[in-house]
């Protein structure tokens, strides 16, 4: 067996046979071909090299779609213009200007990437794929595609938009997140990449899944590889690529509770790792075990237990049920029932640590999750609503 030291720049082994060849100088030329006159070249992030804005371009790019991604992208480098001020911000401000763009993880590895690079690199993006790839946040594809973009480095890409075009064009069966199936994809990859023009080719691929090899209604006609694409030759383009087997989706239930005092709201600061992980969030209680209904009983055990549970930051005076809401994650759905609490009087600031009496005019710029700043808001709209 070769060792780890023994293999080809690529870091794929040689294959075993040649049936597994699929070198194939003509599908790179089409890709070039057709991205250089009809593929996107007005999007903020291209027309540069610059590592930094590539970079950060590509992280909120994944699982993201473009039309999101742009005013955040602008907001960013407006305040963090280069590695340098983004790895000397504080990270409440960073969490605060990727509120609502979601999956919070994405953040909180952007800042220590930026901080790994600033202190360990001279603030230069490294061109090496492999030490690209060993930065937080950073995978196998996007690291290719920063270095194929900056650098014009020969690296394999493959996103959800590449899995898309390469399953379609070259039949390929099977889920194309299961191991087998996706390590076949990427052998194809670096067997396919171009000896020269990386950068249309990369984008090449990237701009025919985001606007022709859709997901749903795909333009063949104006594909430049519908003639050789197995899926259209076959009647099979709304069958590939293979779909993820559903599972049944596991739902999650809490309450959070509006504690509002005179122009302050209670907030909880939440821990780093879990869902929006490092961002400010209303204070949580699980009332899973209590049956929904509106008897007095169940009220009072209800109140009893908001009460305990805010103890240290003030006496209730009441408490009052608001519209539940659905908040859908990638692997759960998360049922919410707010509760609207009112105060006798607040508890001096002691012993609170993970918690902070917020500005409720400040909410807007807070570093919150995108339902929650949606609901405060909503409710900061409802006349005398935080007037207790």
């Amino acid at each position: 067996m070769k060792r780890i030291a023994e293999l080809p720049e690529s870091g794929v082994a040689p294959l075993a046979s040649a049936v597994e060849s699929f070198a194939d100088p003509s599908f790179s030329a089409a890709v070039i071909a057709w991205q250089k006159q009809h593929g996107r070249h007005a999007l903020p992030w291209q027309n540069t090299q610059d590592a930094y804005r590539i970079w950060l371009s590509e992280i909120m790019l994944q699982q993201t779609q473009v039309s999101a991604v742009i005013p955040y992208y602008q907001r960013f480098l407006s305040r963090f213009p280069d590695v340098l001020s983004l790895a000397a911000a504080a990270s409440e401000e960073v969490m605060a200007l990727w509120s609502g763009l979601g999956y919070y993880s994405r953040a909180r590895n952007l800042h220590r990437c930026a901080q790994r690079v600033a202190a360990e690199c001279g603030g230069v993006f490294p061109d090496d794929p492999d030490l690209l790839a060993d930065l937080p946040g950073i995978g196998r594809s996007t690291a290719a595609a920063i270095a194929a973009f900056a650098y014009g480095k020969r690296a394999a890409i493959m996103d959800g938009n590449v899995k898309r075009v390469f399953a379609r064009a070259f039949g390929v069966d099977g889920y194309p997140g299961a191991k087998p199936i996706e390590d076949g994809l990427w052998r194809r990859a670096v067997q396919l990449l171009p000896l020269r023009d990386m950068e249309s080719y990369t984008q090449g691929l990237m701009d025919l899944g985001a606007t022709l090899c859709t997901r749903s209604k795909p333009a063949c006609e104006r594909c430049p590889l519908a003639a050789r694409c197995v899926a259209h030759a076959t009647g099979r383009v709304d069958e590939l690529p293979v779909r993820k087997p559903k599972k049944a989706v596991p739902e999650r239930s809490t309450a959070m509770l509006v504690v509002a005092d005179g122009d302050e709201i209670l907030l909880q600061q939440r821990p780093d790792s879990g869902i929006w992980g490092g961002l400010l969030s209303l204070p949580e209680l699980a009332l899973n075990a209590e049956a929904d209904n509106d008897s007095d009983d169940h009220v009072q055990r209800r109140n009893a237990r908001i009460a305990q549970a805010i103890v240290r930051f003030g006496v209730m005076r009441d408490c009052a049920p608001l519209q539940p809401f659905v908040h859908v994650f990638t692997h759960f759905k998360l049922q919410v029932t707010p509760y609207r609490v009112a105060l006798d009087r607040r508890v001096p600031h002691v012993g609170q640590h993970d918690h902070v009496w917020y500005p409720i005019r400040q909410l807007a710029d807070a570093p919150l999750p995108a339902p929650v700043k949606k609901l405060l808001l909503t409710l900061l709209l409802s006349v005398d609503l935080f007037s207790v």
